[in-house]
């Protein structure tokens, strides 16, 4: 299981518990205690049996149920319980009551509508989801031998990584778009530990402070790190100045490249996903 962040954020949130308490005591006391009895979202077992059985005895009789009906057809015993349950769906939106009315509830969502809604919405999660092929390694530490894979060749039933495409920034385009796992611990500053994976768009330039996928020609190996390409300060050295490859980690050196004709660019990180366990 991951947890997906974008590159550019690494943002957290949680859904706060709000309890409304309204300005009449008995009623908000009541919606007190139903808020916070209530554990889980969604339909319950018993929520579907009540709001099926109004639709059906709707549909039937032309009016609806009263409290001891739902109680008898639905094997509730007690009208206070239903009457928790149908405050429920009454603030779930799929009902309105009129307590000064007899028998005065009105489905107005129902049950075969909210089982449309769910299927649809798998079927859009399905359809948000991309394959992306998976490259194998690449090294946040000292650079490694791993050999380049093109991504035509690469077999994306066995090697390849479901994401969903609205996790994306829009102008990424998936052809473009490879993966990555990380091993070893030279990013851990930037949120990217050992075991994450990174999105990288293929790409043979880079920008300084961008982070990249470098293949070092010159010692068949390749690393993940900031890049930045600076000017020589001395005569002898090359002329077109250097590269460093800046690790996001207090306790490690820059690489410095004296020879940046032997630095290639082969992709920028443009999203992590990260594993619970990295997270803090």
């Amino acid at each position: 299981m991951f947890v997906y962040y974008k590159a550019s954020t690494n943002e957290r949130f949680t859904n706060p518990l709000y309890l409304l308490v309204a300005p009449f005591p008995n009623q908000g006391f009541k919606k007190a205690r139903i808020n916070m009895g209530r554990k889980k979202e969604g339909l319950g077992e018993r929520h579907k049996r009540i709001l099926s059985y109004l639709e059906s005895y709707q549909k039937e009789f032309g009016y609806p149920p009263s409290i001891r009906e739902i109680c008898d057809s639905t094997n509730i015993s007690s009208t206070s319980v239903v009457n928790y349950y149908l405050e429920q769906l009454e603030e779930m939106g799929y009902i309105v009551r009129e307590n000064h009315i007899s028998r005065g509830i009105r489905v107005i969502k129902s049950l075969e509508n909210k089982l449309k809604e769910s299927a649809q919405a798998v079927v859009d999660a399905a359809e948000n989801l991309i394959r992306l092929p998976h490259l194998g390694n690449i090294v946040a530490g000292q650079p490694i031998n791993v050999p380049s894979i093109p991504l035509q060749e690469v077999d994306m039933e066995t090697n390849g990584i479901d994401i969903a495409r609205s996790m994306l920034p829009s102008y990424e385009k998936p052809e473009n778009l490879y993966a990555l796992s990380v091993k070893g611990d030279s990013m851990i500053d930037a949120m990217i530990n050992d075991g994450d994976i990174v999105i990288m768009r293929t790409t043979r330039e880079a920008h300084n402070g961008e982070m990249v996928a470098v293949w070092l020609t010159d010692r068949e190996e390749t690393t993940l790190k900031y890049y930045f390409h600076e000017p020589c300060q001395h005569a002898q050295k090359h002329k077109a100045g250097h590269v460093r490859l800046q690790p996001a980690n207090s306790t490690m050196d820059p690489i410095i490249i004296d020879d940046p004709s032997t630095v290639e660019i082969h992709g920028k990180v443009v999203m992590v996903i990260r594993r619970p366990q990295t997270l803090h």
